[in-house]
């Protein structure tokens, strides 16, 4: 039976116009990129969990604007838990982001150690998985949010 894993996902793209991916290196499985983000914790709503995931994960403390997108997706999580996801996008657009791993937990250190600013054409041609599917959609459909 599969688990619920509620979860925030930001789409988070610099005044080039790149998105920011994380390499995720699985032990058994191919390489994949996804944006930032991950599970709510207990008692997190979406947007305080997309705030938190900023955070961590990249070492900005921004505001992640309305919730752009919804997809769920049945997947193994990278803790080999077969799951449900209802992941919820939040659009953030910063003007230049380095990212800061010192807010990585240590699954995220293992299995996350790499990342890139990706151009729309990068996506395109890029040879690993990157999640989700849609993404340059997502990118062309939901408008910049600029957060404070």
């Amino acid at each position: 039976m599969r688990r619920p894993r509620p979860a925030a996902r930001i789409l988070l793209v610099d005044a080039a116009g790149r998105v920011l991916l994380f390499r995720f290196l699985v032990p058994g499985r191919d390489p994949f990129w996804v944006t930032p983000g991950g599970a709510l914790d207990p008692g997190e709503d979406f947007p305080a969990a997309a705030r938190r995931e900023l955070m961590e994960e990249v070492g900005l403390d921004r505001d992640p604007g309305p919730e752009v997108a919804r997809r769920v997706a049945d997947f193994l999580s990278v803790e080999g838990v077969e799951v449900t996801a209802d992941e919820r996008y939040f659009r953030v657009d910063v003007e230049q982001a380095n990212v800061d791993p010192a807010g990585h937990t240590e699954l995220e250190r293992r299995v996350m150690q790499h990342w890139h600013w990706f151009t729309r054409d990068e996506v395109v041609a890029h040879p690993e998985t990157i999640y989700p599917a849609d993404l340059l959609d997502l990118l062309e459909q939901t408008e910049p949010y600029h957060a404070k």
